[in-house]
């Protein structure tokens, strides 16, 4: 599908299919999932945010119409991939979101278009994640048998009851879920040079999984402005919490329009 604009045109691919072309956009939002979710996380942020941006949620493989596609179950093999498929949606200055595992995948994303392509997002906003060059502080638990897995997964609170509790569902879920697991568990950091964009960085308040100081650590990766916010919420504030999110995406993309000459 080709949607034909006023500055850009948008063609639809299988990586951007959730995408809403906006032909008045001066930016596009890349939005990066956590694992084991798809764009359907992002469903309502078109609407919620400037007339400005134009809301590109990310799917990856393995969910909606790319449900047999093989899966992928390191940042590192992800990372070019992902690069390649993105470059002709980059003729727009561009920011990255990402939550938990799609924060990860947008720093080194960010990293990899800086060094490959001489492209840098015009923002970063990182959700629920560590710093990347934090190590991982927990065991793993993408290679749990399936009953403790299942039962980590409930823990997280991340995956709906009805589908933790329905065998059939969670059968469906699994692999794509372990994959994603091992995505995030093993991706180790490999030093590069500081990012020179703007980092905003976004915690909740109840997350137990994610530190203050974990958050604090991006101030590393970055020379240009940082800032920290934290939302009421566990590690899901993004759902529990969404209004208020979006109210400070919007103020920060508002930002960026603002400094595009």
């Amino acid at each position: 599908m080709q949607t034909s604009t006023m500055s850009h045109t948008f063609t639809t691919s299988p990586w951007t299919a959730g995408a809403k072309p906006n032909p008045r956009a001066r930016i596009r939002l890349f939005c990066f999932p956590y694992a084991g979710g798809g764009t359907t996380i992002y469903r309502t942020w078109s609407s919620a945010l400037p007339s400005t941006v134009e809301v590109v949620p990310i799917q990856l493989p393995g969910r909606g119409r790319r449900l047999s596609e093989p899966l992928f179950t390191s940042v590192e093999e992800l990372t070019p991939v992902l690069a390649q498929a993105l470059l002709p949606y980059c003729d727009l200055p561009f920011v990255f979101f990402g939550h938990s595992m799609g924060a990860t995948i947008s720093f080194e994303l960010a990293c990899h278009l800086r060094r490959e392509h001489n492209l840098q997002p015009r923002h970063l906003l990182i959700s629920g994640r560590r710093a990347p060059q934090v190590p991982n502080p927990s065991p793993y638990t993408h290679n749990l048998p399936d009953p403790e897995f299942i039962r980590t997964l409930r823990e997280l609170n991340g995956t709906p009851k009805e589908v933790t509790e329905h065998p059939e569902l969670m059968e469906l879920m699994l692999p794509l879920l372990r994959a994603d697991f091992a995505l995030s568990e093993t991706y180790t950091y490999r030093p590069v040079e500081p990012l020179e964009c703007p980092l905003s960085v976004y915690g909740g308040t109840q997350d137990v999984d994610v530190t203050r100081e974990q958050l604090e650590a991006w101030r590393e990766v970055t020379t240009g402005h940082f800032s920290l916010r934290f939302f009421p919420g566990d590690h899901f504030f993004l759902t529990s919490a969404e209004p208020l999110l979006l109210r400070a995406v919007a103020q920060e993309l508002e930002q960026v329009v603002a400094s595009i000459k």
